[in-house]
């Protein structure tokens, strides 16, 4: 029903930036949340940014002033721009939305990407 691609990933040195994108596509009536989260190896998932609909952004205290979501509706793609990135934000970058769907009455249904990898190079 709901598809989110994620691109952007890569290998880059520490204090580079990277930027990710992730793009939903399918039965959405309204995208009610779009975030970031992150897991690395032997690590459990963990937010890294949360942009809700006409709400504030939310982020990590490790990835503030550092990283930047956005959101474009109309393209129904959620945006992290990653600049100073250190080492530690080495891990699978997982997209996430929370949508409504037409014909479905659950006003909240939850959604990943596949994951895109990030590794930073000391």
């Amino acid at each position: 029903q709901v598809q989110l691609v994620e691109s952007g990933g890569g290998l880059v040195q520490a204090g580079e930036s990277l930027g990710l994108s992730c793009k939903a596509s399918g039965n959405i009536r309204n995208i009610n949340t779009m975030g970031w989260y992150r897991q690395a190896p032997g690590k459990g998932r963990e937010l890294v940014a949360t942009s809700p609909s006409g709400g504030s952004t939310r982020y990590a205290d490790s990835v503030k002033g550092r990283f930047t979501i956005s959101r474009d509706d109309a393209r129904m793609t959620v945006y992290l721009q990653m600049n100073s990135l250190k080492p530690e934000d080495s891990a699978v970058y997982y997209c996430n939305a929370d949508v409504s769907l037409y014909g479905w009455f659950k006003p909240s249904n939850p959604y990943w990407g596949q994951g895109t990898q990030v590794t930073v190079s000391s």
